[in-house]
């Protein structure tokens, strides 16, 4: 009796030892928080995530540390949104680190920005995560690329991308309907940096940035001059500032313009608790947001 007692507990021993070596997580390296947040939905307990820049961080003005190198060389995969978002030096680091690296906008057909607003190049628009119907296309790069690493999670990662894209679908007939009931005139928003290309085309909205595609890009005297006689001269009431960024011009534009500020969008980051935890709960809280202050 004790004998087989011994063995039946062995046997459960080892079982659990076998699926806590099988469980142990994958690490994986993503540039910022969005693209945190969108792998492990997809990811879920298979994958061990970690975003080199954080939550209410600008990607635009990242700077590479010794333990960013490191945690690249010992990760399993590394995913970069792509298009220009990240600095030259994050691109370069995660090229030489030699772990599988995957571009999650592959597939997206890009917006193109002029620089800065002088027009002599154009940039791609990296923002596409402004578009659920876009981040179908995004979450399923994302779950290919992790099926690349760890074919045995395949069906796993499948099944989660399903639920994740119907949630996007969702999400995307949501925001036109709510969109839709504000009238077409009054769809107009100031924010500071050009981050809404991708919803301003999704459901007809414009989108006036002081700041350009980059937050670097600091705004001419003439530009400022020109969005504050249109903000007068279409009555623009929804100005924003973003979680990323320093809100000076808006709030020098909004005092000149004698407009009152209607709060603050997240556009290339998620805050670190609500109301912008995750990419669903941010896009819900900015489509809010919008909608509230255009009306």
């Amino acid at each position: 009796m004790k004998r087989g007692l011994f063995i039946c507990l062995l046997t459960l021993f080892l079982t659990g030892f076998a699926s806590l070596i099988h469980a142990a997580p994958l690490p994986v390296i993503t540039s910022f928080s969005i693209l945190g947040d969108v792998t492990r939905q997809i990811g879920g307990d298979r994958v061990q995530v970690r975003s080199l820049i954080g939550t209410d961080q600008d990607a635009h003005m990242y700077q590479l540390v010794s333990k960013d190198l490191r945690d690249m060389r010992t990760a399993k995969l590394i995913l970069l949104n792509g298009l220009g978002l990240e600095p030259l030096a994050l691109q370069r680091a995660a090229q030489q680190s030699r772990v599988p690296l995957f571009t999650v906008t592959q597939n997206i057909k890009p917006l193109m920005l002029a620089d800065d607003g002088h027009g002599h190049h154009q940039h791609t628009d990296p923002h596409v995560w402004n578009d659920p119907v876009l981040m179908q296309i995004y979450a399923r790069n994302i779950a290919n690329a992790l099926i690349s690493v760890d074919p045995q999670g395949k069906a796993y990662y499948q099944q989660r991308l399903t639920a994740y894209q119907q949630q996007l679908a969702g999400l995307n007939n949501w925001a036109s309907k709510m969109f839709n009931a504000v009238p077409a005139e009054k769809r107009k928003v100031l924010t500071g940096h050009d981050a809404f290309g991708y919803m301003a085309k999704r459901y007809r909205i414009e989108f006036i940035a002081p700041q350009g595609m980059s937050t670097e890009a600091e705004p001419s005297a003439r530009q400022v001059a020109a969005i504050i006689s249109q903000i007068r001269r279409d009555h623009i009431k929804a100005i924003f500032m973003e979680n990323i960024k320093n809100p000076k011009m808006v709030q020098r534009i909004a005092s000149e313009t004698q407009t009152k500020i209607s709060g603050r969008l997240y556009s290339d980051a998620l805050s670190k608790g609500a109301p912008a935890a995750t990419y669903i709960d941010m896009f819900r809280y900015n489509v809010n947001a919008l909608c509230s202050a255009m009306k």
